[in-house]
């Protein structure tokens, strides 16, 4: 019986893992600007984000950055939340597997194109720092 008849779909903790590595490979001056900075991995987004974000079905969202980035930041307020990014594993899985890119890169391209939200970077900006991890 081959490898693939006994493989499973990764758990949330195997994509948590892909997430800390992929945070791990950024460059250092793009990780220090993530201070405080929450990572999680859910299976899909919740009903209320799924109705703010306009998503048709729950596999439209492979990830999302809430919070206040750093471009709005000023001076913390009591009770603020710390910022946050989900990654969600369901959507992550679909597409990883409609498209031919291996699931460490796809999970690195969603965890910097959310960072980028927080820190406030272009598409084109994004591109230069996953070429870093690529390289």
């Amino acid at each position: 019986m081959s490898g693939l008849a006994e493989a499973r779909a990764p758990s949330l903790h195997e994509i948590e893992a892909l997430a800390r590595e992929a945070f791990a490979d950024l460059p250092d001056a793009f990780r220090r600007l993530c201070e405080g900075l929450v990572i999680h991995v859910e299976d899909f987004p919740d009903e209320e984000t799924l109705a703010e974000m306009g998503c048709e079905t729950e596999f439209d969202l492979l990830g999302l950055f809430r919070g206040i980035g750093l471009a709005q930041a000023g001076e913390a307020t009591t009770g603020q939340m710390p910022n946050r990014i989900w990654l969600y594993r369901r959507p992550l899985l679909d597409y990883w597997a409609e498209y031919d890119e291996t699931l460490g890169h796809l999970v690195t391209h969603v965890l910097v194109h959310e960072i980028g939200h927080h820190v406030g970077l272009s598409d084109e900006d994004m591109a230069v720092v996953e070429a870093l991890v690529a390289d």
